[in-house]
């Protein structure tokens, strides 16, 4: 029998930008297919970004508005374990990051790399460590800026957290990158040894955005010291309805 150490961990992660929880140009409130959407992915990690941890005009105006966080509410009796970063607050709530986790999660924190202006931006790290298997996962849970200089900064950030981390663990990156010109896969790799699946996969980054008919490659998962990565394939409908952005999952093997 293998030990421990040598046994092979495979898990799938998922990442969307659920749009506090609305459609696209907010015609309808969809949280509730949101996560039966979810559900059906039947992934072990869910990346989440702009998810509202508070929103107290929503819960009045809203039917069916959840009485707890959204990521409380999506992770329902599946995902067990959660973590939440935020990263806007206003007078009526907040929104940021979020991790649901079928794997324990021993510790998170979350580090603002808002760099300047009204635009507030959030990288959530998270270690998870998955049954059975001897390494930890460090699950790093991005939304990054809309303009470039920013999202430089801010990849550059990531990095210098990524290579804090022992060398030898698995480290999985993922969220809502705004790169529409596909500048961040060099900075990662060279910067911090990340691979984006996709890339790796078909050659390209896929396009996610906007939903309904995916114009810009916006949305990322990056992976470091995994042996084996392959995308999973999901159906246009019902995301194309669920949010501005399509999801993007993987299958990846320790």
């Amino acid at each position: 029998m293998p030990s421990t150490s040598d046994t092979p961990i495979a898990f799938k992660a998922l990442t969307v930008n659920v749009h506090k929880g609305f459609s696209s140009f907010n015609r309808r409130f969809v949280l509730h297919e949101l996560r039966d959407a979810v559900r059906q992915v039947g992934t072990d990690l869910v990346f989440l970004q702009e998810v509202h941890g508070a929103q107290r005009r929503h819960a009045q105006r809203v039917a069916n508005f959840p009485q707890v966080p959204q990521y409380e509410f999506l992770a329902d009796e599946i995902w067990h374990q959660h973590a939440y970063g935020r990263n806007a607050v206003y007078d009526n709530g907040d929104h940021g990051n979020a991790l649901l986790s079928k794997f324990p999660i021993v510790h998170y924190e979350n580090h603002d790399i808002s760099i300047s202006g009204p635009e507030r931006r959030g990288m959530l790290h998270c270690i998870v460590q998955p049954p059975g298997h001897h390494l930890p996962v460090h699950a790093i849970c991005v939304h990054l800026g809309l303009q470039e200089g920013h999202r430089q900064k801010q990849l550059q950030l990531a990095c210098r957290l990524i290579n804090t981390l022992p060398a030898n663990e698995p480290v999985v990156m993922a969220g809502d990158f705004n790169d529409w010109r596909g500048r961040a896969h060099r900075v990662l790799h060279d910067g911090a040894g990340l691979c984006e699946v996709f890339v790796q996969a078909l050659g390209r980054a896929v396009r996610t955005f906007p939903a309904s008919m995916p114009v810009l490659a916006l949305d990322r998962i990056y992976v470091r010291n995994a042996a084996v990565h392959s995308p999973l394939v999901l159906p246009k409908k019902p995301w194309n309805k669920l949010s501005d952005h399509a999801p993007l999952a993987a299958e990846i093997l320790l």
